[in-house]
């Protein structure tokens, strides 16, 4: 039952799926957090394992970046392997005074420049909104174990080297907390495959410092431990 982007026959997904954007990340996932992880699909080197997590099957995909790729990747997953709950754990750009570099936060809406959505419903800008249950359930977790999680809008950009100087200081001036390229997009698929999505996210760039390459792919652990938190 492959489709073009996924090679995994039918029922190799869980109900529950991770989605990181980076490949390895998504192999570190399933072999620090799954028991017996088997890879179901590689198709141009997007990995994807299935496995179980106390006792429950889970899997996780990678999605690339940016909206487009984590458009296809939810939808497909959602029409052809009956997945019905999507949590992307990938790096978010900080921008509120308060986040340090290794936070995590979950995106309790996600404003767009994308025009994904625009023509969906004609006349009407659609809202980028998580799973309420989901998200309260990532916050719970926080306050059970001391863990704090921050939780606010993100912004949604599909030019990661933006030309606007001014773009962050007018962000801010909205509440926005940070900045990403694919929480608006599962958001939107989620409305429309009608299924249950979440953003959770560790900062990896602030104003003036950010994370190595290896540091990005290795800081998994807490924003992980969260989004399993929301699916249990």
């Amino acid at each position: 039952m492959a489709t073009p982007h996924i090679g995994a026959d039918s029922g190799a997904f869980a109900p529950d799926v991770l989605m990181p954007g980076d490949p390895r990340r998504a192999k570190l996932i399933a072999e620090t957090f799954f028991d017996d992880p088997q890879l179901v699909t590689e198709v141009r080197g997007i990995l994807g394992y299935t496995g179980t997590f106390n006792g429950k099957p889970i899997s996780v995909l990678a999605s690339g970046m940016g909206m487009p790729s984590m458009a296809i990747y939810a939808t497909e997953l959602a029409r052809f392997y009956d997945v019905t709950r999507i949590i992307r754990v990938g790096t978010i750009g900080g921008i509120a005074p308060y986040l340090k570099l290794g936070d995590v936060v979950a995106a309790s809406a996600a404003h767009t420049n994308s025009n994904m959505t625009a023509e969906w419903v004609p006349g009407v800008t659609l809202s980028h909104a998580p799973s309420f249950p989901l998200l309260r359930k990532a916050v719970e977790h926080g306050e059970a174990t001391g863990k704090t999680i921050h939780v606010g809008p993100l912004f949604t950009t599909d030019s990661f080297y933006n030309p606007d100087t001014e773009l962050v200081d007018r962000l801010l001036a909205y509440g926005t907390i940070g900045i990403d390229m694919e929480a608006a997009g599962l958001y939107a698929v989620a409305i429309k495959e009608k299924f249950d999505a979440l953003m959770v996210g560790t900062i990896s760039d602030l104003p003036g410092s950010e994370m190595t390459a290896a540091e990005r792919e290795a800081t998994f652990a807490d924003m992980v431990s969260f989004a399993l938190a929301a699916l249990q």
